[in-house]
C-alpha cells in the first residue's frame, strides 16, 4: 500500500512526497516515459533511474521503489503514474480503498522493544475519520519512517491537540522494566502485551469503540487474553502503521522514548545510542566501567545479550 503524500506547507493542494513499490515492467515503463519526456536525469545513489522535472524530482531506487518530490508531485502522479504506469488510482481514494481507517477506532504500537538502552514504551491512540482527514494532511505517518526527533515532537503535539482524540501511555522505565520482565517469566512478549491492554482499557474508559488495531509483535493473541472484560474487537496486522491511527500512536510512543531517553542520557553524561549495534555494546561497556558493574541496570534492558556481554567486556579489561 503506497504511503499518502504529504501536502507542502505552502498551499492545501500541494503535494509534497509520494512513494510506491513498483515491479519490473512498470519500473522499465516509467523509465521510458521519463527518458522521452521533458525531464533531465541526475545521480542519486543506489537508484535505478532519477530525473528532474518542473517543481518536482522523480528518483527509481534499485528496490523499485519510487519517490516522487516537489510541489509537481500530485499532477505527475495522477497524470502519469497512475494513468500510464500502475493503472491504479490510488492518490487521493484512501476513503474507498480503506475505510475502516476512517472509522472510530483505537491504534495501538511501542517503541524502545529492540533498543538496549532506554525504556519500552506503548500507546494507545483513540481517533475517527475526522481526526484521521487532519493528520493524512500534516503528514502523520508511521514513526519508523520519520529519522528526526524534534519532527516526531512536532507531530506528537498536533497529535495531542487534534479535537475529540484520546492518548493514553505506559512505560517501563529501567529499574521497572528489569524488574517486570521477571514478573513475567522472562517474556518480553507478555510484558509488552500487558502495557498494550493497560493502556487500551485506559483509553477505552474514555472513549468506548468497537475495534482497535495492533502492530503484531507476536501470532500469539496474547493482548486480546488481557482485555477479556472490555467488549472490544482487537485485530493485529504486520506493518499495521499503514492504519493512521496506528501511525499516530507509533508517533505518541516514539516521542515519549525520546523523552525518557534525553533524560538517562544526562544521567550517564553522554548521548545514549539506540539500537543494539557493536557501538552501543561499546558504551554499555563504558557505562559500566564509569559506574560499576551493577550500574547498567539504570540504563539498559538486562535482559539483552548485548547487556551481559557488555557487563563482561568490562570485568575482563
Amino acid at each position: 500500500m503506497p504511503r499518502k503524500a504529504k501536502k507542502e506547507d505552502d498551499g492545501p493542494k500541494k503535494k509534497a512526497v509520494y512513494s510506491l513499490k513498483l515491479d519490473d515492467s512498470q519500473q522499465t515503463k516509467l523509465h521510458e516515459i521519463m527518458k522521452a519526456g521533458p525531464y533531465f536525469d541526475f545521480p542519486v545513489e543506489h537508484s535505478a533511474f532519477a530525473y528532474k522535472a518542473d517543481g518536482f524530482n522523480v528518483v527509481c531506487y534499485k528496490s523499485g521503489k519510487v519517490v516522487i518530490q516537489g510541489k509537481g508531485t500530485e499532477d505527475f502522479v495522477r497524470d502519469v503514474l497512475e494513468a500510464q504506469v500502475t493503472g491504479d488510482p490510488l492518490l487521493g481514494y484512501d476513503e474507498i480503498h480503506h475505510p475502516e481507517w476512517f472509522e472510530p477506532h483505537a491504534g495501538l504500537d511501542e517503541s524502545g522493544k529492540g533498543d538496549l538502552f532506554g525504556p519500552l514504551v506503548v500507546a494507545c491512540v483513540i481517533a475517527d475519520g475526522t481526526a484521521v482527514r487532519h493528520w493524512m494532511d500534516s503528514g502523520i505517518q508511521d514513526s519508523k519512517s520519520i529519522s528526526s526527533d524534534s519532527r516526531i515532537l512536532a507531530l506528537e503535539k498536533e497529535i495531542r491537540k487534534t479535537s475529540g482524540v484520546v492518548v493514553k501511555t505506559l512505560h517501563a522505565g529501567m529499574e521497572k522494566y528489569n524488574a517486570l520482565y521477571k514478573k513475567f517469566g522472562s517474556n518480553t512478549n507478555r510484558l509488552m502485551a500487558w502495557m498494550h491492554a493497560t493502556a487500551l482499557k485506559e483509553a477505552f474508559e474514555v472513549k468506548p469503540v468497537a475495534w482497535g488495531m495492533l502492530d503484531q509483535f507476536t501470532k500469539q493473541p496474547l493482548v486480546q487474553q488481557n482485555l477479556k472484560d472490555i467488549p472490544i474487537d482487537l485485530r493485529m496486522m504486520p506493518r499495521a502503521e499503514a492504519d493512521p491511527v496506528v501511525a499516530a500512536a507509533s508517533i505518541i510512543a516514539r516521542a515519549l522514548y525520546v523523552r525518557q531517553m534525553a533524560k538517562l542520557s544526562e544521567e550517564a553524561g553522554e548521548p545514549l545510542l539506540r539500537g543494539a549495534s557493536a557501538q552501543v555494546k561499546k558504551q554499555a561497556v563504558g557505562l559500566v566501567q564509569k559506574f560499576g558493574p551493577d550500574s547498567l541496570s539504570r540504563f539498559a534492558k538486562i535482559n539483552f545479550k548485548t547487556a551481559s556481554e557488555a557487563i563482561a567486556l568490562a570485568e575482563a579489561e
